[in-house]
Order: structure tokens, then C-alpha cells, then sequence
């Protein structure tokens, strides 16, 4: 009974953490899918994500942003005195949060990326690398090199037990958050014209723009959805964990990474799964291995996937250029 409740716990926690990868790893195989090329910048924009959700939240609740500046204190008397004020605080600060790292990645795209789009693939892999160093120091001196606390308005109350394993209600709002938002994104691509645009442009670019699709927008279009969704993983893992830091970014963002290819890098139904089954799979090793050998277990599944199936488990949903 007790291995019963260890295993139902440990798949709870994997659910939960598999669905922020998968959030991650949507912008990966996005970017991915229409210029063939590893964004390693989005770690930091998930790391972003997370610091801009917690300056909103702390203007939107802190009482001391209220005695300086007054105009604030109705607003904040709102968001901070009932559940539904708490729902329309965590709208805004997601909104926001979506709206500004979507709008960052659009601006890397535009400065760092596409002047590079013709030139050989290792100049924008090593363009990436330093926007991500340049990301992740700028909020080291810009805001802190500390472990900031991250507040949790929902709480940590029980939504169900399963047996007597408790199921947070923090936790079902991050699974059904998180596949709601997938399944929008994959129904986005699937079935409007902008979708199908940024298809095309992945398929065949020159094509595309021979037959009158903007590229430049599709892949801009790409780049703002992709920081959008990571900026949710980010604010999700502060409220998860308690806390942010300027370098938070890194391990998610590579375990992102492995995700997308697990699932097959370039498919969004792959990157979805591939986050559940890493994520699940390193909360089953912290449980019954060693926390320790977590990252090492990610990271194993990353090199078997290469070696054994590099296509992934769904395979790549992108056409081969010879």
C-alpha cells in the first residue's frame, strides 16, 4: 500500500512537472520546426517570464507599491480580498507576462536572428548562446544574483486525494493549464490561416513566399507564441517552487530541450508528449533512485533517444532539406 501511494505520488508530481516542460518545449520545437535552428535563448525568456510575472504581481498586491503610489490601493483591495479578485490579479499577471517575453522574443528574432537567417547554422546557434548569456547577466546585475521569493496567492489548499496521496489545487491548475493551452496552440496551427502559413514556411520557405505567405511574420508569429508559453512555465515554476533565480533557466530549459527531442523535435503533439513522459520519468527516479541521479536520468534519456530513435516518438513533422 505504501509503494502504492509512493508511486501515485511520485506520477502527481511528474504529471505536474512534465506539463511545464512541455509549455518549454512547445517554443523549442516551434522555432525548430520553421527555421531549423535551436533558440537556446528560450531558457532565459522562460527565466523572464518569471521575474516580469512577479513584478506584476507584486504592483498588483504589495502594499507597500500601495503607499507609493495611492492610486493603487482600491485595485489592490480587489485582487487581494477574494478568490475571484485573485483569478482576474493571476489573468492580468499572466497576460502580461505572455505579452512582454512574447514581444522580447519577436525583438530577438528581428535583431539577433534574422540577419543571420542565410548565413552558415553555427553563426545564429552562437547568436543565441550570447543572447542568453547577455539574458541571464543583465537580470544578475539588473535585479539580483539572489534567490527572490516567489508568492503563491492560490495557496497550497487540497483539491482532491487519490487514496491518501493530496493533489494541490496549484497542481491541477498547472496540468489543465497547461494542456488547455496546447491543445489551443496545436487546434491554432492545425486549422487558422496564420497556422497554416507558419506550416508552409516550415515545409518550404522560398515556397511559401513564392506563393504569397509572409515568412517573416510566420516566423515572428513563432517566436512571439513560443516565449509566450515559456513565460507560463515560468511563472508556474516560481508559484511551484517559492522562489526565482537569474539562473533558473538553464536546467528546465535543457530538460525543455530533451522533451522536444524525445517527443521529435519540429512536432507539437511530440513535444507535448515528450515533456509528460521526462517529466514523469525524473519524479519516478527522484522517488525511487535518488534526487541526485534526476538530472542524470534526463539527460540518459536524451542520449538513448539520439542514439537509438533520433527521429523521436512521434518522428519529426518537418521536411528533411538536402
Amino acid at each position: 500500500m505504501q509503494l502504492a501511494n509512493l508511486i501515485l505520488a511520485q506520477l502527481v508530481n511528474g504529471i505536474t512537472l512534465g506539463g511545464m516542460y512541455a509549455l518549454i518545449a512547445l517554443g523549442y520545437t516551434l522555432v525548430y520546426g520553421i527555421l531549423l535552428m535551436i533558440n537556446f535563448a528560450h531558457s532565459e525568456l522562460f527565466m523572464s517570464g518569471a521575474f516580469v510575472g512577479l513584478g506584476v504581481m507584486t504592483l498588483l498586491t504589495s502594499s507597500s507599491m500601495a503607499q507609493k503610489f495611492p492610486v493603487l490601493a482600491p485595485a489592490q483591495a480587489f485582487f487581494t480580498g477574494s478568490r475571484v479578485g485573485v483569478f482576474f490579479m493571476l489573468m492580468i499577471v499572466f497576460l502580461v507576462a505572455m505579452l512582454v517575453v512574447g514581444i522580447m522574443g519577436m525583438a530577438i528574432e528581428r535583431f539577433a536572428y534574422r540577419p543571420l537567417r542565410h548565413a552558415p547554422r553555427l553563426a545564429p546557434l552562437i547568436s543565441a548562446v550570447g543572447v542568453s548569456l547577455f539574458l541571464q547577466n543583465a537580470v544578475l546585475l539588473w535585479i539580483s544574483a539572489q534567490q527572490v521569493p516567489f508568492p503563491n496567492p492560490i495557496g497550497n489548499g487540497t483539491a482532491f486525494t487519490i487514496g491518501t496521496v493530496e493533489v494541490s489545487v496549484l497542481k491541477v491548475i498547472i496540468v489543465v493549464t497547461a494542456i488547455v493551452l496546447m491543445l489551443a496552440l496545436d487546434t491554432f496551427v492545425s486549422r487558422s490561416r496564420m497556422g497554416k502559413s507558419m506550416r508552409a514556411t516550415s515545409q518550404d520557405r522560398e515556397a511559401a513566399g513564392l506563393m504569397g505567405i509572409d515568412i517573416n511574420k510566420s516566423i515572428m508569429l513563432a517566436f512571439f507564441i513560443g516565449p509566450a508559453l515559456g513565460a507560463v512555465a515560468g511563472i508556474f515554476s516560481g508559484m511551484y517552487y517559492g522562489s526565482i533565480v537569474f539562473s533558473m533557466g538553464f536546467l528546465p530549459g535543457m530538460k525543455a530541450f530533451t522533451a522536444a527531442v524525445l517527443g521529435g523535435i519540429g512536432n507539437l503533439r511530440g513535444a507535448m508528449l515528450g515533456g509528460f513522459v521526462l517529466g514523469i520519468a525524473e519524479s519516478l527516479a527522484s522517488g525511487f533512485i535518488s534526487t541526485g541521479y534526476k538530472d542524470v536520468i534526463a539527460f540518459a534519456i536524451l542520449i538513448l533517444v539520439l542514439i537509438f530513435r533520433p527521429g523521436g516518438l512521434l518522428g519529426e513533422s518537418v521536411v528533411e532539406k538536402v
